[in-house]
């Protein structure tokens, strides 16, 4: 909602149909906020060892973009059909069955322009912090769609603003 609102603040004086239609959305998500249960009580952790394949997902998928000049939508796509793969090298293995998830997550961190991710050290750091998110929120927001993008997002965005504020 954040976002929205700095996004409606720039465009006030330019655009009202797309100020009208993010003060809508903006609405319907206080609505949902309010009217539909996605809070947990119980706290749940993943595994170190699974979100240690989300920086590895986002440098892989950085490389394919950026230095093959693949292009961020051929990029993921390639990491994430590669990744779905991996539970098909042992079927009975519960650890490779979790691991396409982290990678997937990592490959969003990794779509990243070259303008907000500067380097595949700052890639590497993004993913390393949407790792850390991944692993706190596994039982928040089940069953809602986005949720390894929104972390990936949180993930550049937070790493962004540790660049800026300390480098």
């Amino acid at each position: 909602m954040t976002l929205l609102t700095l996004i409606i603040r720039s465009h006030l004086d330019s655009n009202l149909t797309f100020v009208f239609t993010a003060v809508i959305i903006i609405l319907i998500m206080a609505f949902g906020y309010k009217h539909i249960d996605l809070h947990h009580e119980d706290i749940a952790y993943e595994r170190p060892a699974y979100v240690l394949w989300v920086p590895i997902g986002a440098v892989l998928c950085y490389f394919l973009n950026v230095n093959l000049g693949l292009g961020s939508i051929l990029a993921l796509g390639i990491v994430g059909t590669t990744a779905s793969f991996m539970p098909s090298i042992n079927e009975e293995s519960q650890y490779l069955k979790q691991i396409p998830v982290s990678i997937y997550c990592g490959a969003f961190v990794g779509m990243s322009s070259v303008d907000t991710s500067p380097s595949i050290l700052f890639v590497f750091a993004a993913g390393c912090v949407a790792g850390l998110l991944l692993m706190v929120t596994k039982n928040l927001y089940l069953g809602v769609g986005g949720k390894l993008g929104t972390i990936a997002f949180g993930g550049v965005i937070l790493s962004s603003l540790m660049y800026w504020l300390f480098i």
